[in-house]
């Protein structure tokens, strides 16, 4: 883990150099100080020479400025070196989500992988700026005081430096135990900001079903838990620092009682008995830092090791060594034996076979949960097949790396996601580097432009979170409009009209035959009357694909796709 955690140093060495250099420095002229103040007690007062202890103060205060400057750079750039640091690990564990299936999404709550990008990693930032810094000038603190001391008094110092291992002992059990409480705070903390985002994203439903009551004693069984971690870290925090303080006033003390006591008895004069007390509040310093360390450390380690286990994760859908990437497809698509499951031994697909043509329009249609989107889904690998295989031009899709096999697919859904922000940002998500002239006819091409041209400031208009000042079918216009923009050979569209009325259906419909002129088209549908038109339609059961064909060779046939069209036109 500690090699892992240094790696994010390297792109940073100059930075790290110059934090440490300084805090060694700061840490060395700290030591100065008691022996100056002997040398002025013993030597130069003696001798009334005012002259050499303005010089004396004067070289004192020089000392005082370039420690200041010093810590400047220590505080500043060194909370850089974190910030940049914890920056790093953001944007790594960002990306290894991005990779990840959708299986992965399936198991995890939006809000928990929120908490995990966010909280997990912002104690990091401290860990990375003093966590070097801090272990080295507290050892160097500690030995260096305790080394000055030995030549003041040998007995005087050992008796002094005997509680150090009571401290250090403690040091290390409430590390331990704080640890343990910071990983339940995160834990409990995801928990929390899971409950958020569901709350928050839901609350048209929550205020359509009047249930805030149960909603808010929900949060609030969150929002106890979330406390009583904290209390108990607190508390934890709270023990440790009181046993510390009392250790580190018994070293004063230690230091005092027996540093006057040997001055008494004249074997060490009064400059060595004020250094000595001052070189005691020097050596008790890096301890109060430790104190500072407890608190921060535990938690900068557990959002740390929580970091490690989502990043060690391996993506489920990787490229294959040899994968290639395509410039462009034709669109022909052949799935041999395909058998899939979203859970072990419960096969949704069994040995499914089917050929479809360059340019061909397919629709599938049967019940709910008999695997029509499943069969859609695995052809750009947004899950990863069990067994059999998928080729497209004669390309096995595991050959073909994923982000060109997806810039070859285009997929309308039902359910329409957009982003915050305006109509032609949304747009341009299906290219990029579209032009405006580009934008312009996708909005032709969808039959998107009155809505456009109502809007109060056009494509300009934003749109709220996830388009909530468009209408069903105005989201779904624009949706297709970001497909024309991406121009891809093969496009699925799933139930992409189910959930409108039937003249904004009609004109959305008028707008998917266009879309769909020319390339390898997938339908999911469960109104027929939109896929009487495709090429073949394939029947999808239990049983895998039942049946195969035209509209009217199916009805012809009088079998399960007839059964289908008589249940909906019965009337």
């Amino acid at each position: 883990m500690l090699k892992k955690f240094f790696s994010y140093y390297r792109p940073y060495k100059w930075l790290f150099t110059l934090d440490f250099t300084s805090a060694i420095i700061v840490a060395v002229l700290e030591l100065a100080f008691p022996i100056i103040v002997q040398r002025v007690i013993d030597t130069i007062l003696p001798t009334e020479e005012w002259g050499t202890i303005i010089w004396v103060s004067i070289g004192l205060l020089s000392i005082y400025v370039i420690n200041t400057v010093l810590q400047f750079i220590v505080t500043y750039y060194g909370h850089r070196l974190g910030t940049n640091i914890e920056t790093d690990m953001r944007q790594d564990l960002y990306k290894h989500i991005q990779k990840q299936s959708f299986k992965y999404f399936d198991n995890r709550e939006t809000g928990k992988l929120i908490t995990r990008l966010t909280s997990d990693l912002f104690e990091i930032a401290e860990v990375a700026h003093h966590g070097p810094e801090d272990i080295f000038i507290t050892i160097f603190t500690l030995l260096g005081a305790f080394g000055l001391m030995l030549t003041i008094h040998v007995r005087l110092a050992v008796m002094t430096f005997l509680l150090v291992p009571l401290i250090a002992l403690a040091l290390a059990f409430f590390n331990k135990k704080m640890t343990q409480v910071n990983n339940q705070i995160y834990d409990d903390l995801a928990g929390f900001s899971a409950g958020i985002e569901a709350s928050v994203g839901g609350i048209r439903v929550v205020q359509a079903f009047a249930n805030e009551d149960y909603e808010d004693n929900r949060f609030k069984i969150l929002n106890e838990s979330y406390k009583k971690s904290k209390y108990l870290f607190y508390k934890m925090m709270g023990i440790s620092s009181s046993y510390n303080y009392l250790l580190m006033r018994l070293i004063s003390l230690f230091a005092l009682f027996f540093g006057a006591y040997y001055t008494i008895q004249g074997e060490i004069s009064y400059g060595d008995f004020v250094s000595f007390i001052l070189f005691a509040n020097v050596f008790v310093r890096p301890i109060e830092r430790v104190n500072i360390m407890i608190e921060s450390y535990p938690k900068g380690i557990a959002g740390f090791r929580r970091f490690q286990e989502e990043i060690n994760q391996d993506p489920e859908i990787q490229d294959s060594p040899n994968a290639v990437a395509v410039e462009s497809l034709a669109g022909n698509i052949t799935y041999k034996d395909v058998t899939f499951s979203y859970e072990e031994h419960n096969p949704i697909l069994d040995h499914i076979n089917l050929t479809i043509q360059a340019g061909e329009t397919i629709a599938f249609v049967g019940p709910s949960g008999a695997g029509k989107t499943t069969i859609c889904n695995l052809l750009p690998r947004f899950y990863e097949i069990d067994s059999g295989s998928i080729e497209v031009d004669g390309h096995n899709i595991h050959d073909i790396t994923v982000q060109s096999l997806r810039e070859q697919i285009g997929v309308v859904q039902q359910d329409v996601f957009l982003f915050p922000g305006t109509i032609k940002e949304n747009i341009l998500y299906g290219d990029l580097n579209a032009t405006d002239e580009q934008v312009r006819m996708a909005v032709k091409l969808a039959n998107l432009e009155d809505v456009v041209a109502s809007m109060p400031n056009g494509l300009n208009t934003v749109i709220g979170e996830r388009g909530v000042k468009l209408s069903g079918g105005q989201k779904q216009r624009l949706s297709i409009a970001r497909m024309f923009l991406k121009n891809p050979p093969i496009l699925i569209l799933d139930e992409a009209t189910s959930a409108l009325d039937t003249e904004t259906e009609q004109a959305i419909q008028e707008a998917l035959d266009s879309l769909s002129e020319g390339r390898t088209t997938l339908i999911i549908a469960h109104r027929l009357a939109t896929i009487k038109n495709a090429d073949r339609i394939a029947v999808v059961t239990k049983n895998g694909i039942e049946e195969k064909g035209t509209h009217d060779d199916l009805i012809a046939h009088n079998g399960a796709y007839k059964r289908l069209y008589d249940a909906q036109f019965a009337q």
